[in-house]
């Protein structure tokens, strides 16, 4: 495994385990808080990209759902290193997933919504590769929101001005590909879309199935604005009126949704160091011991 050291030597980087549109993701050894991080790289590819991850690496929004920047150094910033893959990994994995598990993962998307939202920003790239998740196995899921790569502050300049909206096709609502302003309602759609796809295995766009939880998804994901829940807060307040379990349901079914480890650590460096020097100090004692041999 081969290592870079970043400035000021805090940290190690060692392997890549993901990509956005504004930079890599590496695992990362933080030296001054020894344990591993992720560190999303700057890719300089235009001066917007660069103008993004500066904003990005800058965002402050404290939950427990939510992933945020923890350290910074040069042209790169540090965030928690989240193990269990996201929900686009999940879905390929085991395909449509129960109701009571999609609704759990909807109210913690939600929840971190609320605070994205309180924050006076607006995410506009919810969608499953972003929703990464905790390795809690077939328990109870924990998702957190990442990749701010494309927020924007209410108020604060748009960074691309060409025509059509900025986002991934398929979770964006039909203002926000038309290039309407950012507004909170717009997230609140795609996570109707990211849940709509979990429970049903198809691609996004698909019309939510004939349920409770259909009914609502269908909801949030009303073409017009005006027709969707106002805020993420009020979509979570028609969830947990539906029913949010507390529990883990899905455990009885014959194949219930896992969520292993995915990121394991690798070995330590200073493994790597030991057995080098290890090398050398034998290698000094073998050669010390054929001197006198010869000698003699």
């Amino acid at each position: 495994m081969s290592w870079t050291v970043f400035p000021r030597r805090r940290y190690l980087v060692a392997d890549q385990v993901g990509a956005g549109g504004m930079g890599t993701v590496w695992r990362t050894w933080d030296r001054h808080e020894r344990r591993w991080v992720a560190a999303k790289l700057a890719r300089p590819d235009d001066a917007t990209s660069l103008q993004r991850f500066a904003r990005e690496r800058g965002l402050r929004v404290r939950h427990r759902h939510v992933v945020q920047p923890s350290g910074r150094a040069g042209d790169l910033f540090t965030m928690d290193l989240v193990r269990g893959g996201d929900l686009e990994q999940l879905l390929a994995r085991h395909g449509p997933l129960p109701d009571s598990y999609v609704r759990v993962v909807l109210d913690q998307v939600l929840e971190a919504l609320v605070a994205v939202h309180a924050a006076g920003l607006v995410h506009r790239d919810v969608k499953p590769g972003n929703l990464l998740l905790e390795p809690t196995g077939t328990g109870r899921p924990w998702v957190r929101l990442g990749d701010f790569g494309i927020a924007v502050a209410s108020g604060e300049p748009r960074l691309t001005r060409a025509f059509g909206g900025v986002g991934t096709g398929g979770y964006m609502p039909p203002e926000q590909v038309a290039g309407a302003p950012p507004d909170p309602r717009q997230d609140v759609y795609a996570a109707g879309v990211v849940a709509t796809q979990l429970l049903t295995g198809r691609p996004p766009g698909g019309p939510a199935p004939d349920s409770p939880l259909g009914l609502l998804l269908a909801s949030l994901t009303h073409p017009e604005p005006g027709r969707r829940p106002t805020t993420a807060a009020a979509a979570l307040d028609l969830l947990r009126a539906l029913g949010v379990p507390a529990g883990a349901p899905w455990q009885a079914d014959p194949d219930p949704p896992d969520v292993p480890a995915l990121h394991a650590d690798p070995p330590a460096r200073t493994t790597y160091v030991w057995a080098v020097a290890a090398v050398f100090v034998a290698a000094g004692l073998v050669g010390g011991l054929a001197s006198w041999v010869l000698l003699r």
